[in-house]
């Protein structure tokens, strides 16, 4: 069998699975698993240009996906004035600081040589630290101090919500540079730590600084790129419409937003589709995988390799950002405590391996099968307990069973993986 055909007839059956997910269960559900498939692709794609092309074995993605979504609260949400008055200013100010003691350490550390550099270095972060401190935590008192049930931080630009998407790949690959920078001269192994540590780092600054992102409290009621259900039912002509379709206006509504929301990010995909394979196809996508096959041959002729992996880096992480702005303004509201490394690490890992690590058309795939199993393995798992402890008389077996469904997820996709790995190691949907 062809690639191509390979390639149509498996995109095929993706997408009668989520034409199935509507005709059994409910369009809604098609439409939610088909919208967060087309992140979960974005996602993949960005860890497939790390990894496919680089060889790049980064486990911090959850971290970037997170900075993608404080970028919408960041850009969409309207500022608190009565926590800029109380404290904003001081806050800047520290961050100012805070950053200049950073760069005063660098340019003192460049400039000294002996034993004189170190005590230089050493004096300048130590004072740094305490001046930083005694302006930024007074601020950060104050604005976390303002009205802390329903705000207690700063807000945003209050701009449109899409330019939060842009803007959340701007903050990751800003990370990114700044992350590799420091760790892209380690090998694979300590470079997956050191990058999974950074993203825990990441998710605890989002968690426990309120004057950011309202941490763990919560934003929700971000605003969104598409109308609300509540004014789509209140307008005549949509009602009328409605009627003409043969659905009831609650239903319509729901129905209609999700479909924005998958032609936006449709939108998204095709251009990150098009972009990444007019990079497989280039003398820089050859070059990123002769770097990946064989480092000490690349810098025998020449290439930077170092330079190289920052750049790739800097750009998945960026891919990763935008997803995570589009996963964001889809959910309504930001939740730092929901960015777990099984979610948005290994799941992604999975995709990518499963659909065919260096082949772009394969992590695409990937995301959309993998989520779709990662949706409904637990209903159908449930199902499927019901009918084999239905001999079964009532006791503690039978209960553990039933209850044991929700562990269904995890089983399957380790199933899946060991099964892709031991008949397709190249995913399924290899690289040419």
């Amino acid at each position: 069998m062809s690639q191509s055909l390979r390639t149509a007839l498996l995109f095929g059956m993706a997408a009668l699975l989520i034409v199935g997910t509507g005709l059994m269960q409910s369009w809604n559900s098609a439409l939610l698993i088909l919208n967060m498939g087309l992140v979960s692709a974005v996602m993949a794609l960005g860890v497939n240009l790390q990894w496919g092309f680089a060889g790049l074995f980064n486990v911090g993605v959850m971290g970037f996906v997170a900075l993608g979504g404080l970028a919408v609260v960041l850009i969409s949400q309207p500022p608190v004035p009565e926590a800029w008055a109380a404290g904003g200013t001081r806050i800047l100010a520290g961050l100012v600081l805070g950053a200049a003691t950073v760069v005063g350490a660098v340019l003192a550390w460049s400039a000294l040589a002996g034993r004189a550099r170190g005590w230089a270095v050493a004096v300048i972060l130590v004072a740094g630290f305490f001046i930083f401190r005694a302006v930024f935590d007074p601020g950060v008192d104050a604005v976390e101090g303002v009205d802390a049930a329903v705000s207690g931080y700063l807000g945003g630009l209050n701009l449109p919500v899409l330019l939060a998407w842009p803007v959340g790949g701007l903050l990751a690959a800003g990370a990114a540079w700044a992350i590799g920078k420091t760790a892209l001269g380690l090998r694979s192994d300590y470079l997956a730590i050191a990058t999974l540590g950074i993203a825990e780092i990441i998710i605890a600054v989002l968690k426990n600084e309120d004057w950011l992102a309202r941490g763990v409290k919560n934003v929700i009621g971000l605003p969104r790129p598409v109308p609300y259900e509540i004014d789509l039912q209140n307008d005549p002509a949509f009602v009328e419409r409605a009627a003409g379709w043969g659905l009831d206006p609650t239903t319509a509504s729901t129905l209609y937003v999700k479909a924005g929301y998958a032609l936006l990010f449709a939108a998204v995909l095709i251009i990150v589709l098009v972009l990444a394979q007019l990079a497989l196809n280039s003398p820089w996508g050859r070059m990123m995988r002769a770097i990946r096959d064989n480092e000490t041959a690349a810098r025998a002729m020449g290439k930077d390799v170092t330079a190289r992996h920052l750049q790739v880096f800097v750009l998945g992480s960026a891919i990763c950002g935008v997803a995570g702005a589009m996963m964001t303004t889809l959910d309504g509201q930001l939740t730092p405590g929901t960015y777990q490394p099984l979610r948005f690490t290994f799941l992604i890992w999975v995709m990518v391996i499963v659909g065919g690590s260096g082949n772009n058309f394969g992590a695409v795939l990937g995301g959309f099968l993998i989520w779709f199993l990662w949706v409904q393995v637990e209903p159908l798992g449930q199902l499927l307990m019901d009918v084999l402890t239905a001999p079964m008389g009532d006791g503690w077996l039978k209960s553990h069973l039933q209850d044991s469904v929700q562990h269904m997820r995890l089983l399957t996709m380790g199933l899946i993986l060991l099964l892709v790995l031991r008949f397709s190691p190249r995913g399924l949907l290899p690289e040419r």
